[in-house]
């Protein structure tokens, strides 16, 4: 079963008394990343990194380096090597799987990085009957082992012809979404902004495919080192219109395909309305005192003979 990399750690999954070989590559890569050095601006030159003792400047040589837990300012416990070995958890290289769930039963958020559970040829009939069991009971595997000297819970899951094993961070490691999100005000949106943007949702709703998605921030910078090599700058990219609050509707209506809002034609309609009642009511008004004047008239001619 060649994977392309090295094996990050080889051991055995065990469900009931079933046990089988298996193996972990990671499943993502940073490699193809454009990466940077830091390099001296007067002379170009790379610079390199050393760690120096913070109170006598002096470098200290990686032999002399130690772990040190901090209990105050400037004061530490340290901490050997052999003795930050000897506290890590026995390991018999063994995930063992503690329960079965419904694949959407664990937040999103509690996932850290996911790695390719790839079965050994020896084994490759009990990871394949782990497999099509987890797969007709639709369900992912909960296991704990140690994994880069670390105890780690892992969540197995069907994909493909294998399986994807995801290391969970641990609950003191996921900060709280009620404090992320306190500040935020209870607002209630309805009637026709909700509609509209129910609409648009609607009229977007497609599938994921990670090969339909480019990396722009490093076509960016594949961009500027050309422009740099050649002499060149780049334009400046004006920010985004963030919408206000006054401006969502008409925004929606935009984003929906509507052409123009009939709130303004019916404002005008009204008003045209309105001026054509203040221009009739001006004639009536005129009409009214030329007849008053009219009958009048008479009245005027007698007293004044």
């Amino acid at each position: 079963m060649a994977v392309a990399g090295r094996a990050q750690w080889k051991g055995y999954i065990r469900f009931g008394e079933v046990t089988a070989p298996v193996a972990l590559y990671t499943a993502t890569s940073t490699s193809e990343r454009i990466s940077f050095h830091t390099v001296n601006r007067e002379t170009g030159n790379r610079v390199r990194r050393e760690f120096v003792d913070s109170a006598t400047g002096k470098p200290v040589e990686k032999e002399d380096q130690v772990k040190g837990y901090e209990l105050d300012n400037d004061r530490y416990v340290v901490l050997e090597p052999e003795e930050v070995a000897a506290a890590v958890p026995e390991s018999d290289k063994t995930l063992r799987v503690q329960a079965f769930i419904a694949c959407d039963d664990i937040d999103k958020v509690f996932f850290d990085r996911p790695y390719y559970l790839t079965p050994d040829k020896m084994g490759i009939d009990a990871y394949a009957l782990l497999r099509e069991g987890m797969r007709k009971k639709k369900v992912a595997a909960i296991a704990q082992t140690v994994l880069f000297r670390r105890m780690r819970t892992v969540l197995v899951r069907t994909h493909d012809k294998g399986l994807i094993a995801t290391t969970l961070n641990f609950d003191y490691e996921v900060r709280s979404a009620k404090e992320a999100f306190k500040e935020i005000p209870e607002i209630k949106i309805k009637g026709e902004m909700l509609d509209l943007a129910k609409h648009i949702i609607g009229t977007k709703k497609g599938t994921f495919s990670a090969d339909e998605f480019d990396d722009r921030y490093e076509a960016a910078l594949a961009d500027l080192v050309k422009a740099k090599l050649e002499g060149k700058t780049l334009p400046k990219r004006a920010p985004p219109k963030v919408s206000k609050a006054s401006d969502l509707l008409e925004a929606l209506r935009e984003s929906a395909g509507i052409k123009a809002s009939a709130e303004p034609k019916r404002r005008t309609s009204k008003a045209s309305a309105a001026k054509g009642r203040s221009k009739a009511t001006r004639s009536a008004a005129a009409k009214a005192k030329t007849k008053t004047a009219a009958k009048s008239a008479p009245a005027q001619r007698r007293r004044a003979s």
